[in-house]
This record gives structure tokens, sequence and C-alpha cells, in this order.
């Protein structure tokens, strides 16, 4: 699918938390190889792992093209819906939700579906989401969007941490 057949193309948001939390989860391994004086393997090891991650979440897209919303990272397409199936948009904050989670953020639209799907809902995070919403919107009328954002310490100026 070329870019001009493609439609509607939305990046996906990248929350600034995510290489936090890839270093939370190697430091107990990257800290005793410090120690063992073995400080450029374990800055490599940690330093290719978050590049990796970042690299691997930068490139996910939805697109929206006729009446289907492809979700594809990089040049992979993982799958694709009927945007005519989708009953609501909510918005949502879980972090980790295997295997609905298509985004690499906390903040999140949970699409939830009409009819029976392999999943009941999927979880996007498109950087533009108010456009993203009305481009669906344009081929199904009928989605409710109940988008309310939280505020407090996980909003930040707006910005999704």
């Amino acid at each position: 699918m070329d870019n001009k057949k493609a439609g509607k193309i939305f990046k996906s948001r990248i929350s600034v938390l995510i290489p936090g939390f890839v270093f939370a989860l190697l430091s107990p391994f990257i800290i005793p190889m410090m120690m063992m004086n073995m400080i450029i393997l374990g800055l490599c090891i940690l330093g290719g792992t978050i590049l990796l991650v970042v690299i691997l979440f930068a490139g996910i897209r939805y697109i929206i093209s006729g009446d289907t919303l492809f979700l594809k990272i990089w040049f992979i397409p993982t799958c694709s819906l009927k945007i005519t199936n989708i009953a609501s948009i909510k918005r949502s904050y879980y972090l980790f939700d295997v295997p609905t989670n298509t985004s690499a953020s906390f903040k999140k639209l949970r699409i939830e579906f009409v009819r029976k799907t392999s999943y009941p809902y999927l979880h996007v995070s498109p950087v533009r989401e108010q456009e993203f919403i009305e481009e669906l919107k344009k081929v199904n009328p009928n989605i409710s969007d109940r988008i309310f954002d939280k505020k407090g310490i996980w909003s930040i100026l707006n910005y999704d941490i």
C-alpha cells in the first residue's frame, strides 16, 4: 500500500517513560556488570535495548483507508479492522494490556467493537487523536466517543508521560 492510496496516516504517540521502564527492567542485570568492570558492555547492552525499543515503537502507524483501519509497525502490517464495526472510543490509561495494546503510550484510546472480532477492544495512541476520531466518524458516524483526560501528575501540560 503506497502513500497515495493509504489515506490518512497517524503516528503513534510515544511515552517518555518507556526508556525509564526498560532501564528499570534491565538494571538488575546491568549494575552487577558495571561492578565487575564491564562498564562499556553494560552500557552498550542498556543503550542498544533502549534504542531498539524506541525504534520499534516509532514505527507504529494507524492508517485509515476507505472503510478500514490498518495497523502497521514500519512496513509490517499487523492487522486491519472495519471501521463500521467500531461501537465506541473511550480514554484509557492501562499500562500493559496484551494482546490488544498497539501503542507505546500510557494515554490511549480504547476502541470497542459492535461485532465479535478477534478481540473485544483495541488500544491505540495516535498523536493527533482528535483528527483520528473525526476521520473514523466520517466513515462511521455512529461511533460514540467519550474522551475525558485525567488531570494531575500523569498529565504535564497535556502531554502524556
